[in-house]
């Protein structure tokens, strides 16, 4: 059995010889020789398999390995940036020189000499994926296969992707810090389109996180695909969904993605230091319900957005960004942490070496409350139940945003009545936080499948909250352009 400290050695094993002590100072002091208030140099070794199945066959299993390293230069806002895929000492100084040139300025800073330091650990695996066999992964596919089209006759074609990578990144900086991180992670999709009638819907759904094998013990690709073939099966033969002003409840888990979207986004602090989001320069106002608590946590272990340290080596944290509606904090990365003279909240995150970090989520939920499930439903004459979305879109400079509901009901007479499809929610996040008048004590995470984009940068995260009650929103009756990211 593969112990927690293993992976920080498998580690330190790979990158430590690419990147050594002498060779980060090295690297950092061509950083900063034409000026700059800070360096940093990021290493990162990715190893990913790729199991893609339709119409019932693997065509191929695919393997991929990445390395490179990226060197910045920060010089107040200005942040010049290179990275090489040839990791020869010769290439890895031309790309910390280019780095220089590009953000040079100011007195140039001597770097602090690097010293190994270790950060926490969040996600421990028992049944690491490089251990496993390919035959035992493509196996987990079929058998999320089998499952879906045995769920139900109406099931007609399913899409399986099973991928899973490991990532070992070094960060090195100029006040010092030497540090190594080893990211495993795991995900199973399944999408299923359902057809009666001459009628077409489509469900997905799946799982993971940063854990091993192990994952499947518990949750079976069996009960992914089944969770998948429902959602398809409930939408055939569904009503139009109305239009209109109407009390909305949002059920918990992936219901987090409303709350990711229409708040966390405008909680990232280059939004704020460039005074393009609805929360700029709020910190201590009312921004939303007393009921509202919004918390974003890398610190909860094995979930998708968890990290032991960000792409600048800063420790994963949790913080609370609204507390019972006040607005509290943003979520900083190293620069705009520096200029808004605030501390780094372990929100510095990058796609890759080939991209420049920035303050980004990482597991970002709303926490429980008191009532339960069944007295939310009750409590709503008429209104409208969205369980599932396929994700949404949001102007960051206003709060508004858009989301496609691919599994809603209407609420009579306090009961979950008919299901309905085609819905969107539209709505203003600070508007529609304020007029949340119950949350549920139904807390949980979605399953591990999110992935957010910014800025053409994607990168894992989480979603959660427990089931809530907005009084008043507005539900469309046809789908509007939202893209399957978050």
């Amino acid at each position: 059995m593969q112990t927690e400290a293993d992976p920080l050695m498998m580690a330190a094993n790979v990158l430590t010889e690419l990147i050594s002590p002498t060779m980060a100072d090295r690297l950092l002091a061509e950083a900063l020789a034409r000026g700059g208030d800070y360096a940093d140099v990021f290493a990162e070794r990715t190893e990913s398999t790729r199991i893609p199945l339709e119409e019932h066959k693997i065509q191929s299993a695919e393997a991929r390995q990445s390395l490179g390293v990226g060197v910045r230069v920060i010089h107040g806002e200005r942040q010049g940036y290179a990275y090489s895929d040839d990791t020869s000492p010769e290439k890895l100084c031309e790309a910390a020189r280019v780095a220089a040139y590009i953000a040079e300025g100011g007195l140039s800073e001597t770097p602090v000499p690097v010293r190994q330091c270790s950060g926490p650990s969040y996600y421990s695996v028992r049944r690491p994926v490089s251990e496993t066999d390919v035959r035992d992964k493509a196996q987990i596919v079929q058998r999320a296969n089998t499952a879906a089209y045995a769920y139900d006759p109406r099931v007609r074609q399913v899409n399986v992707g099973y991928v899973d990578s490991i990532k070992d990144i070094l960060v090195a900086s100029s006040d010092g810090l030497y540090i190594t991180d080893h990211q495993p992670m795991i995900r199973l999709q399944v999408q299923v389109l359902a057809t009666d009638r001459g009628e077409f819907q489509t469900g997905y759904h799946g799982g993971g996180g940063r854990i091993g094998m192990e994952y499947f013990d518990v949750h079976s690709p069996e009960s992914l695909a089944a969770e998948a073939a429902r959602q398809a099966l409930v939408q055939l033969g569904a009503d139009e969904a109305p239009a209109g002003q109407m009390p909305v409840v949002i059920d918990n888990a992936w219901g987090g993605v409303w709350l990711h979207e229409a708040v966390g986004h405008g909680l990232e602090a280059d939004f704020n230091r460039k005074k393009t989001s609805i929360y700029s320069d709020r910190i201590g106002e009312k921004v939303a319900s007393e009921l509202c608590t919004v918390v974003d946590d890398a610190t909860i272990p094995n979930t998708r957005g968890a990290l032991n340290i960000d792409d600048e080596g800063t420790y994963g944290q949790r913080k609370v960004l609204i507390e019972r509606g006040v607005l509290k904090g943003y979520l900083y990365d190293r620069l705009n942490a520096s200029l808004m003279r605030a501390s780094c909240t372990g929100s510095g995150r990058r796609e890759s070496y080939q991209s420049i970090p920035m303050p980004r989520m990482t597991n970002t939920f709303l926490l429980q409350g008191e009532h339960t499930p069944e007295e939310i439903i009750r409590s709503v004459r008429n209104g409208f139940y969205a369980k599932n979305f396929s994700g949404g879109q949001v102007d960051i400079s206003n709060g508004n945003y858009v989301f496609n509901v691919t599994e809603g009901y209407l609420i009579q007479g306090g009961k979950i009545g008919r299901p309905v499809k085609n819905a969107t929610l539209i709505g203003n996040g600070p508007k529609d936080l304020a007029k949340v008048t119950m949350v549920g004590s139904n807390w949980a995470l979605d399953p591990g499948i999110g992935t957010c984009g910014k800025d053409g940068q994607s990168v894992p995260v989480g979603v959660g909250m427990p089931m809530i009650l907005i009084s008043a929103m507005t539900v469309g009756g046809t789908s509007i352009g939202a893209r399957p990211m978050m």
